[in-house]
């Protein structure tokens, strides 16, 4: 594969990656109206156990079928990788419906653990009815990420992009009009505007595997022309090539695992605790602001960051297999200074623009602002916990991430009830981070005892971001108060938008043009913003 081809394709991956990820982030502003707090607690209550099954069923098919088809194909073995590929079309599709009807079968024994007899709003009956709408789901996206790892061990990177973008454009529409149509013209509950929403991912999903076949259809003659060039001298068994294949995918399987295992100890005990401590009433409200709401923006600079940080992955793995530790020492300081510079002034600014900033999305709420503002610094745990598991599975060491997960998960678990009923919502939130915590240091611990790597550098890089972090707040506060006396601030959602746009603006100014001064940006991301150099000289 040429480098140019590579890099078009890996371009092309990343654009339709970030483009669903910012559909999933835009759709909330006119979803949040719609559904409100309630409305957002029962589409979380039926989207995280199906997150869950969808990450057993599909985490890191995408990456390990490519991974696959790619290596006997530069073998000149394309049949291979189309016996898996057809064989994995058969295993998927009874893979999918067997989670489908697991799922769909226990969502009554999953409901209980979810509503607390005290708290007012949703009922057991509602919670059944959201979870068995969406396991419809998980029939379709596992035979999806099969066909999209087949086309990406293939060097094709366009189908995936496109299906992804196809497939969260679809979901929200059908999402937004159901329960529009729904809840303003037909006047009908909110379980129904919800189960639909949560439906929409079936809907979805359609609409991606649509484009998939559309894609197969058009590149047959193409597949076909390969195999007629196959080799034919290894004949591995169906046992061995999905021995290898579980070998490539377990990794990503417990990472996509993250997320959602914490969001399940909260729905299994949130509710409960914030009962017992006689905060029912809020209970649902609360959920859906921390476990809904915020999260959405907490997310906005952990996908930037990590879209940056992880492209470095490759190269990290290629010195470490090659023995050049010079280079790998450079290549992993680059990542970890990434993830820094990018997300410690995002989540610091998320959290000095947290009231303006939760109003700007939703509604002007001190609960959401008070949320948002504690659960920002999270972030940058987040992205830690992702980048240096990927640094895990490129130094063949992968094995680590599971018991860094269970341990983190065994922190949230053992905390999360103790810190609600002391310190309520934020407790919750004090959990997640202490849990993602712990996972990060011992991910960071094993990276330095199996590659003697040393975070000095670093540690000395993270401390000027602080510098320059702090040096922006301040710009950022200053400007904030003016412009809420400008516009005598009342949490107004237009004033709101305005005042994160100009103060964001300012913050994120003051601490590009610092850097840039120092030479970090250039240092960090090369020639990207030699523009920059070009017009000083200009001026100059």
């Amino acid at each position: 594969m040429s480098a140019s081809k590579l890099l078009r394709g890996t371009f092309i991956l990343t654009a339709g990656v970030m483009l669903s990820r910012i559909l999933g982030l835009v759709y909330v502003i006119p979803f949040y109206p719609l559904v409100g707090e309630r409305g957002g607690a029962l589409y979380s209550y039926g989207y995280v156990p199906y997150q869950i099954f969808i990450s057993l069923a599909t985490a890191g098919v995408p990456l390990a079928v490519s991974k696959f088809v790619s290596k006997y194909n530069a073998l000149g073995e394309y049949g291979t990788g189309y016996r898996l590929f057809r064989s994995g079309l058969l295993l998927m599709t009874i893979t999918g419906i067997a989670a489908c009807a697991i799922l769909y079968t226990i969502a009554p024994w999953i409901a209980p653990f979810v509503i607390d007899k005290q708290v007012e709003g949703n009922s057991v009956a509602d919670v059944v009815t959201v979870i068995r709408a969406v396991s419809f789901a998980l029939m379709i996206v596992p035979v999806m990420s099969l066909i999209r790892g087949f086309f990406q061990g293939h060097e094709s990177m366009g189908p995936t992009a496109a299906s992804q973008v196809v497939e969260q454009l679809i979901r929200i529409i059908f999402l937004l009009a159901s329960c529009y149509i729904v809840l303003r013209v037909l006047h009908g509950s909110l379980v129904t505007a919800i189960s639909l929403a949560t439906f929409a991912a079936f809907i979805g999903a359609l609409g991606g595997l649509a484009i998939l076949i559309w894609y197969w259809w058009k590149r047959k003659e193409h597949l076909a022309e390969l195999l007629t060039q196959d080799r034919g001298q290894l004949h591995p068994s169906l046992k061995d090539m999905y021995k290898e294949l579980i070998m490539y995918a377990a990794p990503f399987v417990f990472v996509g695992l993250a997320t959602p295992l914490y969001q399940l100890i909260d729905q299994f005990t949130f509710n409960r605790a914030m009962a017992s401590i006689g905060l029912a009433k809020i209970s649902e409200e609360a959920y859906s602001i921390f476990n809904v709401w915020a999260q959405k923006l907490v997310i906005i600079p952990v996908t930037l960051a990590t879209s940056f940080g992880l492209t470095l992955i490759p190269t990290i793995t290629k010195a470490y297999i090659s023995g050049d530790r010079k280079s790998f020492r450079k290549y992993l300081n680059q990542t970890f200074q990434v993830v820094m510079f990018l997300t410690v002034p995002a989540v610091v600014g998320m959290a000095i623009l947290a009231e303006p900033m939760y109003a700007a999305f939703y509604n002007y709420d001190p609960l959401g602002e008070q949320v948002l503002r504690w659960y920002a610094p999270a972030a940058i745990l987040f992205a830690m916990f992702s980048v240096t598991a990927a640094v895990l599975q490129g130094i063949n060491q992968q094995r680590f991430t599971v018991i860094s997960l269970t341990l983190g998960l065994l922190v949230k678990l053992s905390l999360n009830t103790f810190f609600i009923t002391k310190f309520a919502t934020i407790g919750a939130i004090l959990a997640t981070t202490f849990g993602y915590f712990l996972s990060v240091v011992f991910n960071l611990f094993i990276i330095q005892k199996y590659t003697k790597y040393r975070y000095n550098f670093v540690i000395r890089r993270t401390i000027l971001v602080m510098i320059l972090t702090a040096i922006m707040s301040i710009g950022a506060v200053v400007m904030l108060h003016l412009c809420q006396w400008l516009f005598h601030y009342n949490g107004g959602k237009v004033e709101s938008v305005v005042i994160v746009i100009i103060c964001a603006a300012v913050g994120a100014g003051i601490y590009f043009l610092l850097s840039e001064r120092l030479g970090l940006i250039s240092s960090l991301f090369g020639n990207r913003f030699a523009f920059l150099q070009r017009k000083k000289k200009a001026v100059s």
